[in-house]
């Protein structure tokens, strides 16, 4: 697939604000906020979710079914996943001058592809080309209060999502704890490789949101105005 050549976001008209942390953290909440508060704003917003390119969902689903996939096929598809969703859904409304929102970018891949033994600068190699973001914010949370928030009332986790490929348990919980402290081993490895706005995931939703507004707030300025008739657009996806 042709891929544009990197180029930072301030380059573009639009802004690119990307949340991450660990199963649990409560970053999909809080970019769901923000997204909401951009729309009541009037700007136009851009929503993109991880793993929600249809171009590799059929593959992705055969394989995880199958138990098919290594680290390396795992880290390709997340790869070719993204550059989908970067030529397609992530460029186009940055060049338009629109918000861009983003739950889990190129640091997911970092934390998890090397959390499963990839090589850390092979991953970041076949990530080169992806659009700085403007702001990324990192939710911080031990790791005991993201299981708790995961686990509770939860009857199946599913065989990649907890890690079981890696075999470092037998135990489907046990090793779900241990793959999920590895990746946030990694996450915290990287806040000052990517300068991350470390936002603390344990405080009450509305002070987290209330933070995020507030570091967001100053690069609104010129961002696209929706009309009457808003234009958002989510694409869904996930593990």
């Amino acid at each position: 697939m042709a891929r544009e050549r990197a180029r930072p976001a301030e380059e573009y008209r639009g802004k690119l604000f990307i949340v991450e942390g660990i199963d649990g953290s409560g970053k999909s909440t809080q970019i769901d906020l923000l997204h909401k508060w951009l729309l009541a704003q009037g700007y136009s917003t851009f929503f993109s979710e991880w793993n929600s390119s249809p171009l590799v969902k059929r593959t992705t689903s055969r394989g995880k079914n199958k138990h098919l996939l290594t680290p390396l096929t795992f880290s390709l598809i997340h790869a070719t996943d993204f550059a989908d969703r970067t030529q397609r859904n992530i460029i186009p409304p940055l060049k338009a001058g629109a918000a861009v929102l983003a739950d889990r970018y190129v640091y997911t891949a970092y934390a998890r592809d090397v959390a499963r033994g990839v090589d850390p600068q092979w991953v970041r190699d076949i990530y080169s080309y992806a659009v700085a973001p403007t702001v990324g914010f990192y939710f911080r949370v031990p790791l005991e209060v993201a299981l708790d928030r995961i686990l509770t009332g939860r009857p199946e986790l599913k065989w990649y999502e907890a890690g079981m490929d890696l075999g470092l348990s037998e135990d489907p919980y046990e090793s779900f704890r241990l793959f999920q402290g590895r990746i946030l081993e990694q996450y915290d490895a990287m806040v000052e490789e990517y300068g991350l706005q470390v936002i603390d995931g344990t405080l009450p939703i509305a002070e987290q949101q209330r933070q995020v507004r507030q570091i967001v707030e100053p690069h609104l300025k010129d961002l696209l105005r929706r009309p009457d008739d808003s234009f958002t657009y989510k694409s869904r996806g996930g593990e």
